[in-house]
């Protein structure tokens, strides 16, 4: 069962592990297989999520979706992505930014280097908006329930995620206009691009937000509709076809997971920069994470194990507040790759632990209740 499922995944892990070793020695090694944990890690609940819904699907869909899907998720958003990212920073054309990368390292990691804080900012954005609209938002389950208790009672206030973003995003653009200026004032330019590259990072967060509302609430709209269509067939007796129904519930379903999809992985593509500027190792971690991502979300679809480990989704959303931080912080610092990894490895594995505690407490008290019942029951008999 895991070997079928994950089988794909392996074979991709081991290849993107020795091109890595090949192309940035044991270093490189190092770098790929941090991202591929970040990676995993940042899109549990996003595996989670998709899942959820691709278990209604037909088997026809959920073929579409693991096989067009996995093409648009790894190879346009992990691998096309990043360079046009980079491309656009540093005013390069997609296939001079490619040409860079595997030809002319010092250059590219030169334009990589000036173009650091308008991506930092574009990211941090992104990232923080990700992480307050979670952190505001009042959960059944809640993990440090000390912190996201009052958190949530915050989140009432609208647009309170908004404001706590832009002012993050102004202080961080003054402070880094103030440094510039005590070295002479030559790059005070800087702070105009990390507001605006920040601003442009948060009307992403926003469209992309949107969007996926909108197919949402369309995939909502047309199930009670064709729910409604059903049971009027039935009553008049002339049933539809099931294909007809599942049709346009289908094609929405998996516009609106191609859209949800994007909008995961967009942070792992921008926290990924975090870690490193070198666009092949990026591509090759990505592209592993991506892999071991779609395979997750088979193997919960089979497994139908979605609700095992509640805090895993707390974790990940964490670990892309400190990403968040983390960006924001390296417009003017410097910020050693590993320490950013191990960040957001550290949160899911604590998060991962949490919520096994959680569950062997919970079956400990499911066991006493059910040798209460058992000792009612033969007292009673007597």
């Amino acid at each position: 069962m895991v070997l079928k499922t994950f089988g794909w995944s392996f074979a991709v892990t081991a290849l993107g592990l020795v091109a890595a070793v090949f192309y940035g020695g044991w270093t490189g090694f190092g770098i790929v297989a941090i991202l591929s944990i970040l990676e995993i890690s940042l899109s549990f609940d996003n595996a989670v999520v998709n899942a959820g819904i691709l278990k209604k699907m037909s088997a026809f869909w959920q073929k579409i979706f693991l096989t067009v899907g996995v093409l648009i998720a790894v190879f346009g958003m992990r691998l096309v992505f990043p360079v046009v990212i980079v491309a656009i920073s540093a005013k390069i054309g997609p296939i001079d930014a490619v040409d860079l990368a595997l030809n002319d390292k010092d250059q590219y990691q030169q334009l990589v280097t000036d173009a650091h804080p308008a991506i930092a900012a574009f990211g941090g954005m992104f990232l923080l908006m990700i992480f307050l609209d979670f952190i505001f938002e009042d959960r059944d389950i809640k993990w440090l329930a000390w912190l996201e208790r009052p958190l949530a009672k915050l989140g009432k206030v609208d647009m309170l995620s908004v404001c706590i973003a832009l002012v993050v995003l102004l202080a961080t653009a003054m402070t880094f206009a103030t440094h510039a200026h005590q070295h002479g004032g030559a790059h005070v330019d800087k702070a105009e691009t990390v507001l605006l590259s920040g601003i442009a990072g948060l009307i992403t967060y926003m469209i992309v937000g949107g969007l996926s509302g909108y197919f949402e609430d369309k995939l909502e709209e047309d199930e009670e509709r064709e729910h409604e269509e059903e049971e009027e067939a039935a009553r008049s007796g002339k049933p539809r076809s099931a294909v007809a129904l599942a049709g346009k519930a289908a094609f929405f379903m998996f516009l609106y997971l191609e859209v949800l999809d994007a909008s995961f992985s967009f942070d792992g593509v921008i926290g990924a920069f975090a870690v490193t500027n070198d666009i092949v190792l990026m591509a090759l971690g990505l592209g592993i994470g991506a892999m071991y991502v779609r395979s997750l979300t088979v193997y919960l679809v089979r497994q139908g194990t979605l609700d095992d480990y509640v805090y895993l989704e707390h974790g990940a959303h964490y670990a892309i507040g400190a990403l968040a931080v983390i960006l924001m912080i390296t417009i003017q610092y410097q910020i050693h790759e590993v320490i950013t990894g191990l960040v957001g490895v550290v949160l899911i594995a604590w998060s991962f632990w949490s919520s096994v505690r959680r569950n062997k407490r919970l079956a400990e008290a499911e066991g006493k209740a059910a040798g209460s019942d058992e000792k009612t029951e033969v007292s009673s008999g007597v």
